[in-house]
């Protein structure tokens, strides 16, 4: 492989992962306050100015601009430059792992789950209309004979939403309210349709990991955390499925058999 066979990838899936993660951001924002996401030309959220090309650019319009619009001075949400500098850390690992069609499906799978993360994180929200999206794409990918195979991805679609669907009926049963948001089975049976049935296990358990580590960081941060707190478990489950598939993007593919030598004593002369 060439170095710009390397790194092409990478570099390109970085970009558009930027670019990507500036619309995620801005839907995050606008969405779940009924405003359009793709009507229109860009604007500033507080004076309404339009923006031009070089307001738009992804990281650096932000840095550039010290963080603020350029024609009211108001402070513009950190959370731009976040997912936009995630969704450009998915494209470049995507494109290393996995150069080639395979690192742009992954590339692929990390920005819709990017997508849902920002909006269950700003909003509490994880729409029905992005989570189809993920299971129908992830369904495509398998009928297309990528990755996990497709009997494995229905299975894994139907699993997941059965499985939290079930948790989250029997939690109410015994506790009275609501312990899981009504997106997540949804999700989850969308990550199965990515990952496969198998893997789902994995993800749970990563998801549930990284939960107790964000409860743990407030609690030594010195906040108080009650049962009742809520948390976007959404964004937990799309990092620990992003997380399971880059996993065996890692791993060497290509090893070769290991020979056992088994030792002996060598012989002893008189």
């Amino acid at each position: 492989m060439t170095p710009i066979d390397h790194w092409g990838w990478p570099v390109l899936l970085g970009l558009l992962g930027s670019v990507f993660g500036s619309f995620i951001a801005t839907g995050a924002i606008r969405w779940p306050e009924g405003r359009g996401v793709a009507q229109g030309r860009s604007a500033c959220d507080s004076c309404g100015t339009s923006l031009g090309a070089a307001e738009l650019v992804p990281v650096l319009s932000y840095i550039v601009q010290r963080g603020r619009c350029r024609h009211c001075a108001a402070r513009i949400a950190p959370s731009h430059w976040l997912t936009e500098v995630v969704g450009l850390a998915i494209g470049v690992v995507a494109g290393l792992a996995a150069p080639g069609v395979e690192g742009v499906v992954g590339a692929v799978f990390g920005w819709l789950l990017l997508a849902l993360a920002a909006l269950d994180l700003a909003a509490f929200w994880l729409p029905n209309g992005l989570n189809v999206a993920l299971a129908v794409v992830g369904l495509c990918v398998g009928a297309a004979g990528n990755g996990v195979p497709l009997s494995a991805r229905v299975i894994g679609g139907v699993v997941g939403f059965a499985v939290l669907w079930l948790v989250a009926r029997v939690y109410k049963a015994l506790r009275g309210r609501q312990g899981l948001g009504g997106g997540d089975p949804k999700l989850f049976g969308a990550i199965g349709c990515w990952l496969g049935w198998d893997n789902l296990p994995v993800v749970l358990l990563a998801a549930s990991l990284i939960g107790l580590a964000v409860v743990l960081a407030m609690m030594v941060a010195g906040r108080r955390v009650r049962a009742s707190d809520r948390l976007p478990f959404g964004v937990m489950l799309a990092a620990g499925a992003w997380a399971v598939w880059l996993g065996p993007q890692l791993v060497p593919q290509h090893i070769g058999p290991v020979e056992l030598v088994t030792w002996q004593p060598a012989p002893i002369n008189h």
